[in-house]
């Protein structure tokens, strides 16, 4: 089923929220905490474009209930990961609140980072956009003046090259946080660290320092370049959800 389909038989009729009964109140209520719950681990695993069907039989629902309380997929990605994106709109808050812009901006960028490398779904938002889901033009707007702001006092305080622009932080930071979740496969949790850090020393103007982790090895990178393409299947993203289970 896809979204915009309407659900057929007695499961899709509507019921006035006065005409429901407290226990239908309650039936309500906890079907939809499945959903969400159904729908974080799916997105997770596999992405915002996991089929809602599949969401639907995890949480051991009919699709037609799935519909009634999530009419779009930007709906049901909405109340999955409203509170995970405003925690990065936190931790933005934190970091222009350091003195150090540079040490404000790398541990802001290390925190958004650590969250795209946890959850493929959240990866998926942070790192491209997706219509009608509100809190996220919120939280790339957010991200947006959080970066500005800390690459402005950065360049004023003499850490940060002068030429470098919001645009090219934030189109390098896009692509590269494509890249995190085969990453994680293919390496460590924390496998995203050394190329973040090498992305960062190019804009400083101090001399770099040593880059953590372990580089790559040549079947690692092969691997990591395998998954982002569109030819990639399901296995990886099954044995991750074999690993968080």
């Amino acid at each position: 089923m896809t979204v915009g389909e309407k659900p057929a038989g007695p499961e899709g009729r509507e019921h006035a929220p006065g005409d429901r009964s407290p226990r239908q109140r309650r039936d309500a209520l906890r079907n939809r905490d499945l959903l969400v719950r159904a729908a974080h681990a799916v997105f997770s695993e596999q992405g915002l474009d996991a089929p809602l069907d599949v969401i639907a039989r995890r949480a051991g629902v009919g699709n037609a209930t799935l519909y009634r309380h999530f009419p779009t997929r930007a709906a049901l990605v909405d109340a999955v990961f409203r509170d995970q994106l405003t925690g990065t709109m936190t931790a933005g808050e934190h970091a222009r609140a350091v003195p150090d812009a540079w040490e404000g901006l790398t541990g802001y960028l290390r925190t958004v980072f650590a969250t795209l490398a946890a959850d493929r779904g959240t990866n998926d938002l942070m790192t491209t956009r997706l219509a009608d889901v509100e809190v996220l033009q919120t939280v790339h707007a957010h991200n947006r003046r959080t970066v500005e702001l800390l690459l402005g006092r950065a360049r004023e305080q003499g850490t940060v090259r002068p030429d470098v622009t919001t645009e090219d932080l934030l189109f390098a930071l896009a692509a590269l946080g494509r890249a995190v979740p085969p990453l994680v496969t293919a390496g460590a949790p924390d496998a995203w660290q050394r190329p973040l850090a090498l992305l960062l020393d190019g804009l400083r103007t101090a001399p770099p320092g040593p880059l953590p982790g372990a580089a790559l090895t040549e079947d690692e990178l092969a691997t990591v370049l395998g998954e982002m393409g569109p030819h990639r299947t399901r296995t990886a993203q099954g044995a991750r959800g074999k690993r968080s289970g």
